[in-house]
């Protein structure tokens, strides 16, 4: 995914977004206000067992049991063959972040994408972005350095001092992690809200977990939008130049 942004001096910062796609599998579910099935089997015999050595799960009766699969289908057939689940990652292939910002005065560029993660395992999902380089933002020797919430959580709002230069991002949907909802003022709250453009923190090589769902969502999924932002203040001369940020979204279902 690409994100443009413009600077005077033909300064163009672009973001490139990776997808990484895990954990494809078929389950099928049955609930009711009281259970959740995720297999059945009639059968005369089996079951679990364990001993300080091995674990060891069966079923006895079962017919035409294992796994087929030809050029069109693949077939997980019996109560055992089937324990999988099914996830899927969706998003735009590329974002422009505007208005283009001056090299000389500054100014403030924003886009985002949405992401869709389906899954039917009962376990849920967890969402999470990393980027590839500490600072996320580079154009050759120059870089533009990775938005520093004050605390250690994330600003409800994103700000830009006059000698600030630097690049956050901002989720928002209904399964985003606690550290990104707030109560109006602060963020990281425990049964808070999720008010828009609000919650910006800065990227990181390491994997940071920006949703989670509980429980399967198949087969509407959820969304997450995903907000970027670069601020680059008045008294900052920035270099022009195309500047990258590639990061890697993933989805796991639990």
């Amino acid at each position: 995914m690409r994100d443009l942004i413009y600077l005077s001096g033909s300064s163009v910062i672009t973001t490139l977004l990776i997808l990484t796609f895990t954990n494809f599998g078929f389950a099928q579910v049955m609930t009711s206000s009281n259970y959740q099935i995720q297999s059945d089997s009639v059968n005369f015999g089996g079951g679990y067992s364990s001993s300080t050595n091995y674990q060891l799960e069966s079923t006895g009766g079962e017919v035409a049991t294992g796994d087929s699969d030809s050029a069109s289908y693949s077939i997980r057939a019996g109560y055992l063959q089937m324990q999988e689940s099914y996830i899927a990652l969706s998003s735009d292939a590329t974002l422009t972040l505007s208005p283009s910002i001056p090299g000389v005065s500054g100014g403030v560029a924003t886009g985002s994408t949405t992401v869709t993660v389906i899954t039917d395992s009962l376990g849920g999902y967890e969402l999470t972005i990393e980027s590839e380089s500490s600072p996320a933002m580079q154009s050759g020797a120059n870089t533009i350095s990775d938005y520093a919430p004050a605390g250690g959580v994330p600003d409800f709002a994103f700000t830009t001092d006059a000698a600030d230069a630097h690049f956050g991002f901002s989720p928002e949907g209904a399964d985003i992690v606690q550290r990104f909802l707030d109560n109006g003022l602060i963020c990281n709250q425990s049964g808070g809200s999720d008010t828009a453009d609000a919650c910006w923190d800065g990227l990181s090589t390491s994997a940071a977990t920006i949703a989670a769902g509980s429980g399967s969502n198949h087969p509407l999924g959820t969304d997450t939008v995903i907000e970027f932002q670069v601020g680059v203040g008045g008294s900052v001369i920035q270099p022009t130049g195309t500047y990258v940020a590639t990061t890697t979204i993933t989805a796991v279902s639990i």
